[in-house]
């Protein structure tokens, strides 16, 4: 087997969630969604420095942020929020030696008030 197919076997098992266990799962999607907050934060203050540009740069921000792409990237922000933020109080109790009886329940009651919570908020976004 060539070292090709060796890295590219690696990759597609990281990425098939079919057989991975519930903490392998909470791992990923936590340090996904950490990276993906990261770079948020920047694109956010990529755009927050266009709005040094006066009444027709904040027109314009208006407009985009108001358009239906920038709606769903903003549901996606907010599950993914709602999710690191979530998760990181179900690590800290897992730290302190609270509900470790219960961690697998916990991240899945955890995930799916995520995607509850982010479906509430984006409905109520874009009934606005």
């Amino acid at each position: 087997m060539s070292r090709d197919s060796k890295t590219t076997s690696r990759r597609s098992r990281w990425f098939e969630l079919r057989y991975k266990p519930a903490g392998m799962l909470a791992f990923m999607l936590h340090r996904l969604s950490g990276i993906g907050l990261v770079l948020y934060l920047f694109l956010h203050l990529a755009v927050l420095s266009r709005l040094r540009g006066g009444p027709e740069s904040w027109d314009s921000f208006l407009a985009l942020v108001r358009s239906p792409l920038f709606l769903v990237l903003d549901g996606i922000l907010l599950l993914g929020v709602l999710f690191h933020g979530l998760n990181g109080l179900r690590l800290t109790f897992i730290g302190l030696n609270l509900g470790l009886r219960w961690q697998k329940a916990s991240f899945w009651i955890i995930l799916v008030l995520s995607i509850a919570l982010a479906i509430w908020g984006s409905a109520s976004l874009w009934l606005r």
